[in-house]
């Protein structure tokens, strides 16, 4: 079943002339509960892969295209573009039309004194903190580097387990049309 399939319709005179279409109701939205979203028991965690959409990733979970909304809602995408991991080649071009030169300095870091203070996983630098060129132990991110974090953090996903799935569809349904 589609995703817009499952909203309500309402009747749209877009023109304004007394001629209704059935439409559906576009503006309806369903987000996921923090709660959900961070219950183990009802997730995991997954890593998008170089060209990988959120189709690819629903038909490799769940075993249908149809549920790359599933997807998007837990991980709160909303916009695709730009929500979404780009792939290798997309985003050597986006860098390069972004920066005069990739290689330059984006900002300075260095490890906090107090908090974590060490890396839990490749993609996390919350033990970082930026700072000024001229403080100790500061090291330079380019343009380059930064980019790439915020892409390997958009690579970080949650699935919901497939397991849940129809429980997760009829909820979606029944939120959907009140």
């Amino acid at each position: 079943m589609s995703y817009f399939s499952q909203f309500p319709k309402l009747q749209y005179d877009i023109a304004g002339n007394n001629t209704f279409k059935v439409v559906p109701d576009i503006l309806r939205r369903v987000k996921i509960k923090e709660s959900v979203r961070d219950n183990l028991s009802l997730i995991q965690d997954y890593e998008v892969s170089s060209g990988e959409s959120p189709e690819t990733v629903a038909y490799k979970v769940y075993g249908s295209t149809d549920y790359y909304y599933v997807v998007c809602l837990m991980n709160d995408i909303k916009d695709r573009y730009y929500d979404w991991p780009l792939d290798d080649s997309s985003f050597e071009t986006y860098v390069k039309s972004k920066y005069a030169n990739p290689q330059g300095v984006h900002h300075y870091e260095k490890t906090q004194s107090s908090g974590a203070t060490t890396s839990n996983g490749p993609s996390n630098y919350s033990h970082m903190i930026e700072c000024n060129s001229t403080d100790s132990g500061a090291l330079s991110v380019s343009n380059y580097e930064y980019e790439r974090r915020l892409q390997d953090q958009k690579r970080q996903i949650k699935i919901l387990e497939p397991n849940y799935l129809n429980t997760f569809l009829n909820e979606f349904r029944k939120l959907i049309q009140r």
